[in-house]
């Protein structure tokens, strides 16, 4: 199938079958595909959590408006954001550039202060929301990689982030949840799964300049 038949065949399944478990292959795929998603200047400024552990999901779950798919997939991905971006992750970035890259840092110096004054031109809350932004680019890779996979997943925005932050540590490590993903299979009895794809039609969605 075409990457346009694979998008057509999936959807935000609703009920997955807690029997069937990604193989440690299938995972490992889709976060090599995650880790090579775009971001703003390369930064990656989130972190995305793999959870498998049970008592912990159930936990997340209660936060979750009790959605099953957030205990029943294979894995639930948790997209967090960094809260506090400033010119320490500038620098350690550049230096990541400079050792995969093998070139010398100093060589470096106009691209760090780029990123540096694109840190210091934006308040606590813009930060923020540029870095929620690139969770969700990360979101997408993880969605088109599963589908080009067979694998099903559900993109989940209905959540109470404070809590999953609380439950999961999140505050400590200088993350806040933005968004989370279940993965698996889906349930042959998912009646979502047999119902047409709505979508805009071309002429209505892209406008030609």
């Amino acid at each position: 199938m075409s990457l346009v038949d694979k998008l057509q065949w999936r959807y935000a399944t609703k009920k997955y079958d807690p029997t069937k478990k990604l193989s440690a292959a299938q995972l490992e795929e889709l976060l090599d595909a995650v880790q090579l998603s775009p971001s703003s200047i390369g930064l990656q400024h989130y972190k995305i959590l793999v959870i498998e552990n049970p008592e912990i999901r159930a936990k997340l779950r209660e936060a979750g408006n009790n959605q099953s798919q957030i205990t029943d997939a294979s894995q639930l991905f948790v997209f967090a954001a960094i809260t506090n971006l400033n010119e320490e992750y500038a620098k350690e970035h550049i230096n990541l550039v400079a050792k995969t890259r093998k070139v010398n840092r100093d060589t470096l110096a106009g691209f760090e202060n780029m990123i540096t004054g694109a840190i210091k031109s934006q308040s606590a809350d813009q930060l923020l929301v540029w870095a929620q932004k690139q969770a969700y680019i990360a979101l997408g890779v993880l969605i088109t990689a599963a589908a080009d996979l067979g694998v099903d997943s559900t993109p989940m925005e209905g959540f109470n982030a404070a809590k999953f932050d609380e439950i999961l540590g999140l505050a400590e490590k200088g993350l806040t949840s933005t968004v989370i993903a279940a993965v698996g299979f889906r349930a042959e009895d998912d009646a979502y799964s047999k119902l047409t794809k709505v979508r805009k039609p071309k002429n209505e969605l892209f406008i030609h300049i």
